[in-house]
């Protein structure tokens, strides 16, 4: 959902050649729903620096690529990170099993608007009147296995559903907001799959031809 998000498919090391076979019908889901079996935490701040290894190794594990690439992408991700984590209100969420499963982040936009460097010219005057009430999140980053992004998207138990939802809750926010690059047409279909839109109306210059797409998520999606 911008630089912070791996949302391309993760590789899987040793995967055999798929082979072309006729659609078979979906079986009817079994077992417990993800929702009781993840469970869903914020971090605080000292928590946050304690795990950074962690949020760094899921990130650089869902991103995939060589190891030089591996190491790379987790070290540019945990700068990003440090950087969010320094805004006011910054909140993180993961989700865990035995292990850590998913997380996402971010921070209210308040004030003048969202202290967030990337948004400048790209947010409409009916979003940074939101953001003037306080009633816009930016929500930076969401890192998911690729089953979350492929699997069950429309459903209230996805995972990234579930976390992007309780930043915004947790918040008091009616909008989340993000940025994303035009080129990544990926990314933008995934977000949507999960109840992201393009804003409507007073939309700025900025919008129709910076390198960025604005997404906004209302609550409750």
């Amino acid at each position: 959902m911008t630089a912070n998000t791996p949302l391309r498919t993760a590789r899987v090391p040793g995967r055999m050649p798929r082979v072309s076979r006729a659609p078979r019908p979906r079986r009817p889901e079994r077992g417990s729903s993800p929702q009781e079996g993840e469970r869903v935490r914020q971090l605080t701040r000292g928590q946050v620096e304690d795990r950074l290894g962690d949020l760094g190794d899921l990130y650089a594990e869902i991103s995939g690529g060589s190891p030089w690439a591996w190491n790379q992408a987790r070290g540019a991700f945990l700068r990003r990170l440090a950087a969010d984590a320094r805004q006011p209100g910054f909140s993180l969420l993961v989700a865990e099993t035995t292990a850590l499963t998913g997380y996402a982040y971010g921070f209210p936009a308040c004030g003048g608007g969202p202290r967030w460097v990337g948004f400048d010219g790209y947010l409409s005057r009916s979003l940074l009147h939101r953001a003037a009430s306080g009633r816009l999140f930016v929500i930076s980053g969401i890192v998911v296995p690729s089953r979350v992004r492929r699997e069950y998207q429309d459903r209230a138990w996805n995972l990234a559903r579930r976390l992007q939802r309780r930043l915004l809750d947790d918040h008091d926010a009616a909008l989340g907001v993000t940025l994303v690059s035009r080129r990544d047409i990926d990314t933008v279909q995934t977000l949507c799959s999960w109840g992201w839109r393009y804003p409507v109306g007073d939309a700025p210059r900025a919008l129709l031809t910076g390198p960025f797409r604005v997404l906004v998520l209302p609550r409750g999606s």
